[in-house]
Parts: structure tokens; C-alpha cells; sequence
């Protein structure tokens, strides 16, 4: 099945970098939500869209209510997680992780978005923080 889909690969991540440029353009002004910086000397693939936005919850509730998928993939900081318990991490030492993950949302990137899906995701997120 890997096989299959390989010949595609490179497609697919130009798609994905594509939606992601969008996003970065359309989203630029909305002081509430801040997007992913990638570095000119690099190429970012986009397996995932992820924005820190304010009321990161209440905007999740909003795209759901939209019909807009979205997801916190990393809702609790390295350093709170049991398995990491015995290096002593408490909360409060890592403050920025932890507003971080108050605040991480992926958007949806994937690359048969139409222009139409883009505009409508976009006109949610604005929608929202009017």
C-alpha cells in the first residue's frame, strides 16, 4: 500500500504547503491566533496546520458547530506527563509549554482541500474573533 501511495508524495506535500501558505496569508491580521513560522532555508511538509489561538476551546467548539474539523494533538506539555514524571517537572517550571498547550490547534491541511474549504475554515476563525 506504501508503494502505491509514494508516487504521490511529493504532490501531496505541495499541497499541503500550499493550503498551509493560505492559512499564513488569511490569517495574518487576526491578532488572536498566531501561525507557524518556517524558516526560509527550510521546507516545511505540514502534516499537520497547527495555530495558537486564544479561547483555543471555545474556536475548537465554533469550527466544530461550522462543520470544520480540528484537533489539540498535544494537549499536555512533555514535562506533565507521567512518563516523564521522574525527572521532577512540576507545574508552573515550563510556563511557556504550558500556555502552549492551552492554546495549540490543527487546522485541517490535508491535501484535497478545495479553495472553497479553505475560504470557509478562514471565514470561521475571523467569524469568531469579530
Amino acid at each position: 500500500m506504501l508503494l502505491a501511495k509514494l508516487p504521490h508524495l511529493a504532490q501531496w506535500s505541495a499541497r499541503r504547503r500550499e493550503h498551509a501558505a493560505y492559512y499564513s496569508r488569511a490569517l495574518a491580521d487576526v491578532s488572536q491566533v498566531r501561525v507557524p513560522v518556517v524558516d526560509r532555508a527550510n521546507e516545511h511538509i505540514f502534516h499537520q496546520y497547527t495555530v495558537r489561538a486564544e479561547r483555543r476551546d471555545a474556536l475548537q467548539a465554533h469550527l466544530k458547530a461550522q462543520g470544520i474539523g480540528s484537533a489539540v494533538y498535544y494537549p499536555v506539555p512533555l514535562h506533565l506527563q507521567p512518563c516523564f514524571a521522574h525527572l521532577g517537572y512540576t507545574a508552573g517550571r515550563l510556563p511557556v509549554a504550558e500556555q502552549a498547550s492551552h492554546e495549540v490547534l490543527s487546522l485541517p491541511v490535508y491535501p484535497e482541500l478545495t479553495p472553497a474549504q479553505l475560504d470557509h475554515v478562514v471565514s470561521a476563525i475571523r467569524g469568531f474573533y469579530a
